[in-house]
């Protein structure tokens, strides 16, 4: 019998088979990004509002049905599925109530009748969850959330690192798309996340991926030119090729070839490029852009993305150092956690800014959520621990989006990444808002890498990687005049007007559309044809429409 964990990330899903009888790791899908269209998770919730849950929910459970499908076994000897994630995603997974997570004020959500929507555990059978998928002999197993804006995730980051057992002031943050992050101060836990957006996990940049097989994660300075870091098909990190980033000339081909360049390793590229002088004046790269060999091409646009991720992430870090009180020196520990986490250099991090430079010691974690999905399906009474565990803790959560304080921070992370604002006129103007200025670097803090990959263990298989979920959204549509201006205006690709039979349908890839933050092509459309709404959904097994790959 077998076990599935699964992490359901804002950029991605993460799954392991588990052996049950000897509690192996058997094999590790994942997927390359996130099925629901859009950029980040407010995005998602978005689409998923204005859509209809219903078709959000279908589209999340094609996938998990597909990356089930990719293990190969019988469907009656899976007897277990556990899933964390955040609020957001698990009440999607489910079709459950989101309408509190969209409307953060209580009057709107008392006239929607969402007010104090509970999330506790959940240990029901598979087939109360799944519309189209049939596991009749498995259980699925949902921890709590603390609060409805602080999710099974961020209790994972907080109970798989010893973040909780440290009495000094202490940070906890799971990098992704919506940075997951707590500050503890005694017994004082404040919680926050931050809208760092897909450049964070590699998304969003010119030749952006998520941490996969043939991903850059890392660059280092040798001699005039710079070394790449790749990982190979076990997801383990190699010497990759010596590369002239100016010129783009490969100097020395390595054995790892790269495909594509993660959210770690445009951080590391950027503090690189500044520390050697390469860049100047944000976002200002020589002849506007790097070339990192292989047709993998920095641009001016992918700095501003990937900066404005990192101030995001900044912002949030001091934003909550400042409402705990702290002095921006008094914080002694930080945990990195999720795939940015582990393969970032935390040294580079640090100077760069997204992860507190004041922080003396740097611990950096893997991805604690399919961690914690490991142990709930392994050991029955984890669930009893991790429920007492979320009653007891008492948290405050801090909207980043109601705080005047992370407001004027972000605003000075725009001006630098965005506009070129110097770093020694940033810490003034946080001087003259009353904040202290940017936290001086930690001397000589301790760094320590608990592991070498994401994931520790991908099990006996190797891991495998779906790049293309083939599931699309289609929509019948009148007076559509073939000018294909749609198609030309989609930033990702992701659509194409297709004649079928006697109709013609606007056909969108799920997982590369932008969804309604978006629109381009409905705004575009001269007969006003391309519409997002009475969509309808096609796995890879239904849709008899091919959508070429960007």
């Amino acid at each position: 019998m077998y076990g599935i964990a699964m992490d359901l990330g804002t950029s991605g899903i993460r799954a392991q088979l588990i052996d049950l009888d000897t509690e192996e790791t058997i094999k590790t899908v994942l997927t390359m990004r996130h099925p629901l269209p859009g950029g980040n998770v407010i995005d998602q919730l978005d689409f998923a509002i204005q859509l209809g849950e219903d078709v959000a929910t279908e589209i999340i459970q094609d996938t998990v049905e597909e990356i089930i499908d990719n293990f190969n076994i019988d469907l009656l000897e899976i007897k277990k599925l556990s899933v964390c994630g955040n609020p957001i995603q698990l009440s999607l997974f489910q079709d459950t109530e989101i309408r509190d997570l969209a409307y953060a004020g209580e009057s709107m959500q008392k006239e929607l009748g969402v007010e104090n929507v509970k999330r506790d555990a959940k240990v029901v059978p598979a087939n109360e969850v799944f519309k189209n998928l049939d596991l009749p002999n498995c259980t699925i197993i949902i921890p709590p959330s603390i609060q409805h804006e602080v999710g099974a995730d961020a209790l994972a980051m907080m109970i798989e690192t010893d973040f909780m057992n440290q009495r000094e002031p202490s940070m906890v943050t799971d990098y992704g798309t919506n940075a997951e992050m707590a500050l503890k101060v005694g017994d004082r836990i404040i919680t926050g996340s931050a809208a760092a957006g897909p450049a964070i996990e590699g998304q969003g940049i010119n030749c952006g991926m998520l941490a996969g097989p043939g991903a850059i994660t890392d660059v280092n300075p040798e001699g005039n030119y710079w070394r790449l870091t790749v990982l190979d098909d076990s997801m383990l990190e190699r010497k990759g090729d010596l590369v002239n980033p100016v010129a783009g000339e490969v100097i020395e081909q390595s054995e790892t070839r790269a495909i594509g360049i993660t959210g770690t390793g445009m951080i590391s590229l950027l503090s690189v490029a500044l520390e050697t002088g390469l860049i100047k004046t944000m976002p200002k790269l020589p002849d506007g852009r790097l070339i990192l060999g292989g047709g993998i091409e920095i641009t001016e646009d992918d700095v501003r993305e990937a900066g404005k991720a990192v101030g995001a992430i900044r912002a949030s870090h001091l934003t909550m150092l400042m409402e705990a009180g702290l002095d921006f020196k008094d914080l002694e520990n930080m945990y990195m956690t999720g795939a940015s986490g582990t393969y970032v250099d935390a040294d580079k991090a640090r100077k760069l800014g997204i992860c507190p430079g004041s922080a003396k010691n740097i611990v950096q974690f893997g991805n604690t959520s399919i961690s914690l999905a490991k142990e709930l399906i392994l050991n029955e009474s984890k669930l009893d621990e991790v429920v007492e565990f979320a009653h007891k803790i008492e948290t405050d959560h801090l909207m980043m989006a109601k705080s005047e304080m992370f407001k004027l921070i972000y605003s000075c992370e725009f001006s630098y990444w965005t506009q070129g604002m110097p770093l020694e006129m940033y810490d003034q103007m946080l001087k003259s808002f009353n904040i202290q200025g940017l936290p001086k670097l930690a001397e000589n803090p301790r760094i320590e890498k608990q592991v070498t990959k994401d994931i520790n263990d991908l099990g006996k298989e190797s891991v495998q990687v779906l790049r293309d979920l083939g599931i699309v959204i289609e929509r019948p549509i009148k007076n559509c005049s073939f000018c294909y201006m749609c198609e030309d205006k989609c930033p990702e690709k992701a659509l194409q007007i297709v004649s079928y039979k006697e109709d013609v349908y606007q056909v969108h890839d799920s997982q590369r559309c932008l969804g309604v933050s978006c629109k381009r092509c409905v705004d575009v459309c001269p007969k006003k044809a391309i519409q997002f709404k009475n969509v309808k959904v096609l796995n890879a097994h239904e849709s008899p429409f091919e959508i070429e790959q960007a």
